[in-house]
């Protein structure tokens, strides 16, 4: 790995932690589902993130369900970031379109 992709995976894995640790800190505060969503997707982002790092690295291995080429986890873990933001757009949209 070269300076480059050093830089690359630590600032990933930093500013994902600070994310991830303003979330969980928000967390408690917060009762409105649309919030609660992009937390839980800024969570699963940063799960994304280190299970790529690790991945990278070679430490996950064994990938015992996949998809055509691809390993399931890999397809789930966008996937499931994606949607938690989907709702919470989506319920927001709803709630401001309710107002008027």
């Amino acid at each position: 790995m070269d300076a480059g992709q050093t830089i690359f995976v630590s600032s990933q894995l930093i500013l994902g932690a600070v994310a991830a640790f303003l979330a969980i800190l928000l967390w408690p505060k917060i009762r409105d589902a649309a919030w609660m969503l992009v937390i839980f997707g800024t969570i699963v982002a940063y799960i994304e993130t280190v299970y790529s790092v690790l991945n990278d690295f070679g430490i996950t291995g064994g990938e015992i369900l996949v998809i055509g080429s691809v390993p399931l986890i890999s397809f789930i873990l966008p996937s499931i970031r994606m949607t938690f933001f989907i709702c919470a757009f989506a319920i927001m949209v709803y709630k401001q379109s309710r107002n008027t």
